[in-house]
């Protein structure tokens, strides 16, 4: 069963329309349109990837794949420009719709808009690499697998997303008929030739079921008056789709087989050309409907010149009043032009190439005129985060339009003079007409009605009759009669003058600025204050997609034909980083740098460091599986360390990092994306677990196995769609945190100060139990440089102040040093005592020398000499740790437990050997001749000495200071501890050296507190005692757990160090308990037990993060469902019980927390509530006394007060609200007048 055959690609991607949405129809919400294109789109990229697959099988047989290479790009072309277009809907119309109804959601989705442009750019760059290197074809094939594998997984999950969060707010928001103006606003701003294309490509992906739900979807986003252009969109529609439509595509006529097209545009071009030819052999010179054209430059030309005289009347006259219209004339010219070069390169360019014998003369860029024009749009635009004063603005306008008129002009006369002949030379009247007609399509619906008027007014009445006859009688039209009446009807309203100039400008004014009319209200709203004259009025440009959402695109539905210029400009000029969070002005960029001035979120800046790092990593090494099967378990226990890690991470920010955020107000709804981020990411996180396991249970070695083996193919195969997994991981992960980074953090350091940001640190902590904790510090040091590594544990400090988190820090380490040192050389940890011997050796003999490489950068020292030092092993001196603790990141790297040690010494370049002094003779001394200091005089001369010595850095010299001073202790230590261990062992017995039972009738070991297989030697009276308790019951002092360093096995009865399971040969391993803690020496075998690194001790229960969390301000853990409604005080555990006065922190008892925030004993609280109702310390109430407080009222009311009395007041201060006030006179009882409580005091 392991060795079925596996499935070469990654499983699909469920489709969008397969989830939340599934059960909503079209006709209900219109703006699931959008979603057909997700399901198309999806089937497209599934489509490419199967191709390249085959391409790549072909190839690798030896076949040629030539074919194969050329539809791979065909289809790339088509799905580029689709998903281009369907993000610059989503961009302009959709996303805009949502935020001017909720905020805070679409920014984030256009940025990954931006990132998935990014991975189609990638693919393109392959397909460059694959054409030019045919040598290489093979790996650039499977790259370009790679590619599409990675993006097919980004956008499936970005849709994915988009279902479940911006299409559900708009079913929501939106009414059906303002979804239903979004529809058609789309409808309206795609060019026709492309929208047509892309209609009939829609609607093969679909059954046609769906197929009569979109077509009733489109027939009702046309405006009722608008019969002609329903049949048009529906003929469409019914069209049937070529795979390799090439309509979306500029190439050449040989190529195009435009079979959406009345008449194909090869036959025709061949066709008409021959029968021109035999009729122009009689003359040279020939006019047809091509000449139309020259009226159509003049009228554009002409009103530009004159908007441009109007622009410089204002800067003159400094009145702006017109300022609005004339915008919007120059951006309706300038579309309209934009569009006309777009025709002449897809149209007109590929006749010229077909027919003209000096086509190399013919210069394609002299087809482009958008490009001059990009200056000038970006300033109509308005997208731009400046404040600009109206003249400036002005004169700007007046600059960059004389340069367009320029270029424009230029263009524009070499058409005439050397395009325009040649095809009147070449081309007949149909096929001119044909291509006038072509050109028409190259305009979207929603421009083409405002063109065709605004080039009617102009036209003569002779061109005019002629163009209409052309329309009425021509061929190329009469197979789309809908769209010959329309185009007839339009012209005959612009030529017969039916509509005014005012009114063509207003139809412009509700064209171009019903996405934006900001300019026109800022216009308004300043001329309301001030005159033109005498003020200076400005401009404040709106910024990106949030701005835009002033227009609230689903606040008004404008009846007619609707246009949104920014779709094509979206496509064809596109608008890096436009549409950012308006929140990003705080960060500017994303950034993983440590700052100079360190925040406490940058812990999380940090942590992405590290995470993008090792993701790295995984790619490395998944590359090279496929060569060397023993990488695997270097994957896979670096995948599974990032996979526990990332959980951690995740959870913290979705439960307390994001809540806060949304809780400030300041960005509601920012948060969701992310959220769903996490959970999406980790269901790539189990797919990729799920072909580990599959590699794992294959057992196979590349070495002595034939390349062509069945298993090895099957290996093979498997690592490759590992590597395409851990590239697609690393995109997504890296796309995630530059967002999160852009939006969520840079937010957070404006919103929270740094008190507030320390607390939500700490409550990230707090839910991390002490075995990640450390994990994560291990990770973190290894991926981080010295500064990086003193900054986060300086933040994790200030965040962690009230806790003994120092303290635990100090002991963890030093405990790891210390039972790690018997599982390595001796000579690699740096031992007080050798340090010394060195030392005298050093200073009596002028010879020595040290080595460079053991005081290189990344050697021992510069690491060491800032980590844990030996006083970190002292109880109670845990919170000195501020300069021994910069950097622990080689003791991280010696001492890594289960982390590979392997991998992180090579990613951090370390050196195998630690700081040896090396003499000039090299001499091996045993211990027992190791000279030491004796007194206090010789360690003083000694630490003067070093001090003096100019060969050493302060940095060298303070660590071996240290360890002078250390040195005494240390050997006291292991001196006490060999004899203690020497002397258990003999023959001489220790009190207590025999096994004690939990039940003693089946042998089970233990006492009646624990259930344990061991004694622990208690230093302070040097017995056996089976736990801690019972040494306290029978002794008249308290055991102290963190300075035991033996314990007893009760199997064997062999005295020895403390550890999980016995050390002796015959004990085999035999485990001391089911839980062991190395710092409090902790050995049980029935509990749940988890060690706090805040509290620095164990505590019963499953773990932080699972049923208790760590308050840093309270010092104490409590319960998860406590984290919101406990009342917080300052290390409030860190006192006495007020009844029985045990020391609460360390208490085994239960703890009570009282309504007013402090806390005693359960029982305690038991027996005092018997006789008082308020708290011991504070005296307010301990509950809810309102029946209490009514009993009292009744009986005041039968109360009779004397007639002296009755009239007197006593003023009282109550202990609940903690106001002063006057109450009736009364003998006991007297009633607060606020709050109604009893609970008073006389003043």
């Amino acid at each position: 069963m392991d060795d079925a055959e596996p499935d070469c690609d990654p499983p699909p991607p469920p489709h969008p329309l397969d989830g939340t949405l599934s059960g909503t129809q079209l006709v209900e919400a219109p703006i699931l349109f959008f979603l057909y294109f997700h399901k198309a789109l999806l089937f497209e990229l599934s489509e490419l990837r199967r191709t390249i697959s085959e391409a790549l099988d072909r190839i690798s047989s030896g076949s040629s794949g030539g074919e194969l290479i050329a539809e791979i790009r065909r289809r790339f072309e088509f799905l580029n420009v689709a998903y281009k277009y369907h993000c610059a809907a989503e961009d302009e119309v959709v996303f805009s719709a949502l935020d001017a109804q909720v905020e805070h959601v679409a920014c984030t989705y256009i940025l990954e808009h931006e990132s998935i442009d990014n991975l189609f750019e990638s693919i393109a760059n392959c397909l460059s690499g694959l054409i030019e290197d045919a040598e290489n074809v093979l790996n650039s094939l499977e790259e370009l697998l790679s590619c599409v594998r990675t993006i097919e997984t980004v956008i499936s999950q970005h849709m994915l997303k988009e279902e479940k969060q911006v299409f559900p707010l708009l079913i929501q928001s939106c009414s059906c008929k303002q979804q239903t103006s979004l529809v058609w606003q789309f409808l309206c701003s795609v060019p026709m030739m492309d929208l047509e294309a892309l209609l009939a490509w829609l609607t093969s992906f679909v059954s046609p079921e769906e197929q009569t739900v979109i077509m009733h979807c489109i027939k009702e986003a046309v405006p009722k008056e608008e019969e002609l252009l329903q049949e048009v969109l529906v003929s469409w529609l019914k069209k049937k789709h070529q795979p390799l439509c090439s309509s979306l595509r500029s190439e050449t006529v040989k190529e195009a087989k435009c079979p959406n097209c009345t008449i194909k545009s090869n036959d025709m071009l061949k066709a008409c050309s021959s029968s021109w030819n035999a009729e122009s052999s009689q003359a040279t010179i020939r006019h047809g409907p091509i000449d139309g054209l020259h009226i159509w430059h003049s009228a554009i030309s002409k009103d530009m010149k004159e908007n441009l005289d109007k622009l410089y009347e204002m800067k003159s006259s400094n009145d702006f009043s017109l300022l609005c219209s004339v915008t919007v004339e120059l951006r309706f010219y300038l579309d309209i032009t934009v569009y006309y070069s777009n025709a002449l390169q897809k149209v007109f360019q590929p006749a010229i190439d077909e027919f003209c014998t000096s086509c190399s003369l013919i210069s394609s860029e002299r087809f482009k005129m958008g490009v001059e024009f990009e200056g000038l749009q970006r300033l109509l635009h308005l997208k731009n985060n400046d404040k600009m004063a109206l003249s400036t603005f002005v004169e700007k306008l007046c600059v960059e339009l004389e340069m367009v008129l320029i270029d424009l002009s230029k263009n524009m006369a070499y058409i005439e003079n050397e395009v325009f002949p040649i095809i009147n030379q070449n081309c007949n009247t149909e096929l001119q007409q044909w291509l006038l007609y072509r050109s028409l399509l190259a305009l979207p619906l929603g421009l083409l009605k405002s063109m065709i008027t605004w080039f009617s007014a102009h036209l003569p009445e002779v061109e005019a009759n002629a163009i209409l006859n052309s329309i009425n009688q021509g061929t190329i039209l009469s197979d789309n009669k809908p769209f010959q009446s329309l185009l007839s009807d339009w012209i005959r309203i612009g030529y017969s003058g039916k509509i005014s100039v005012d009114k063509f400008r207003t139809d412009l004014e509700k064209l171009f600025l019903s996405g934006n009319s900001f300019l026109k209200d800022k216009i308004k709203e300043d001329y309301a204050f001030s005159s033109p004259s005498k003020t200076e009025t400005s401009i404040v440009i709106s910024k990106g997609l949030c701005d835009s959402s002033s227009s609230n695109c689903c606040a008004k539905i404008k009846d007619g034909i609707t246009y949104s210029s920014d779709i094509y400009f979206h496509v064809h000029f596109p608008r890096k980083s436009n549409h950012l969070s308006p929140f990003q002005n705080s960060l500017g960029a994303p950034t993983s740098k440590c700052n100079v001035e360190s925040r406490p979120v940058d812990h999380i800046i940090f942590f992405h460091k590290a995470l993008k790092k090792d993701l790295e990593f995984l790619i490395s090494v998944s590359s090279k599986l496929a060569l060397n099967s023993e990488l695997l378990v270097d994957f896979q226990s670096r995948f599974q360390l990032i996979r526990s890690l990332y959980q951690v991470h995740c959870d913290s920010e979705d439960e307390i990092a994001f809540p806060a955020l949304e809780a400030k107000g300041e960005a509601p709804n920012i948060s969701g994306s992310y959220t769903m981020d996490h959970k999406l990411e980790f269901e790539h996180f189990n797919k990729i677990s799920l072909v580990i396991d599959q590699l794992s249970r294959m057992q196979i070695s590349v070495h002595g196995i034939d390349s062509l083996d069945e298993r090895m193919i099957k290996y093979r195969g498997l690592c490759m769609i590992l590597n395409d997994m851990s590239i697609s991981m690393h995109k997504l992960l890296t796309d995630h945190i530059y967002r999160e980074e852009l939006e969520i953090w840079s937010l957070f350091r404006e919103c929270f100060p740094i008190g507030e940001q320390e607390k939500i640190v700490g409550n990230m902590l707090g839910r991390i139990n002490a075995e990640k904790l450390q994990e994560m510090i291990l990770w973190l040091m290894a991926s981080l440089t010295e500064e990086e590594q003193h900054a986060i544990m300086s933040l994790w400090r200030k965040a962690t102040k009230n806790t003994m988190f120092d303290e635990w820090l100090g002991e963890w380490w030093g405990v790891k040093k210390i039972n790690d040192t018997d599982k390595t050389d001796e000579d690699s940890i740096a031992d007080p005592l050798k340090v010394e011997q060195e030392l005298n050796i050093f200073s009596s003999s002028s010879a020595a020398h040290l080595s460079i490489e053991d005081f290189s950068d990344q050697g021992y020292i510069s690491q060491k000499e800032s980590s844990f030092g030996d006083d970190a092993l002292s109880v109670g001196e845990g919170n000195n740790c501020d300069e021994t603790n910069k950097s622990l990141n080689k003791d991280c790297i010696d001492f890594a437990g289960d982390i590979d040690k392997k991998i992180y010494k090579e990613k951090v370049k370390l050196t195998s050997q630690d700081v040896k002094f090396v003499p000039e003779q090299s001499k091996e001394i045993s211990p027992q001749e190791q000279p030491s200091i004796k007194s206090q005089g010789e360690l003083e001369a000694a630490i003067r000495q070093i001090s003096r010595n100019s060969a050493l850095d302060p940095k060298k010299k303070s660590y071996i200071i240290q360890n002078l001073l250390m040195s005494r202790w240390v050997a006291t230590q292991k001196k006490s501890l060999s004899n203690i261990i020497a002397s258990s062992n003999t023959e001489e017995e220790v009190p207590g050296q025999y096994p004690s039972y939990r039940d003693p009738e089946n042998l089970v070991f233990g006492c009646e507190h624990y259930k344990r297989n061991c004694k622990l030697l208690a230093s302070c009276c040097n017995r056996l005692y089976a736990c801690r308790r019972c040494h306290d019951d029978e002794a008249d002092h308290t055991m102290d757990m963190k300075t035991t360093l033996l314990m007893m096995c009760m199997k064997c009865l062999i005295i020895q160090p403390v550890g999980p399971t016995c050390s002796t040969f015959s004990c085999n391993n035999f485990s001391m308990a089911r839980y062991f803690c190395r710092i409090c020496k902790l050995f049980d075998d029935l509990r749940d037990i988890y060690h706090c690194p805040f509290c620095n001790l164990c505590r019963v229960g499953k773990g932080l993060g699972k049923d208790f969390f760590h308050c840093m301000n309270c010092n104490a853990c409590m319960w998860r469902s406590l984290s919101e409604v406990h009342i917080c005080r300052e290390k409030c555990f860190e006192d006495n019980c007020p009844i029985c006065h045990e020391y609460l922190f360390t208490s085994t008892a239960t703890v009570k927390a009282l309504r007013c925030g402090h806390l005693m004993h359960s029982e305690c609280f038991k027996n005092y509530t018997c006789n008082h109702y308020t708290c011991p310390i504070c005296s307010k109430s301990l509950g809810d006394m309102q029946v209490y407080f009514g009993m009292i009222d009744a009986l005041l009311a039968e109360a009779k007060i004397p007639d002296e009395y009755s009239e007197q007041t006593q003023a009282i201060l109550c202990n609940d609200c903690e106001k002063k006030g006057t109450t009736q006179f009364q003998w006991f009882y007297h009633k607060c007048p606020y709050c109604g409580s009893y609970n008073t005091r006389l003043l």
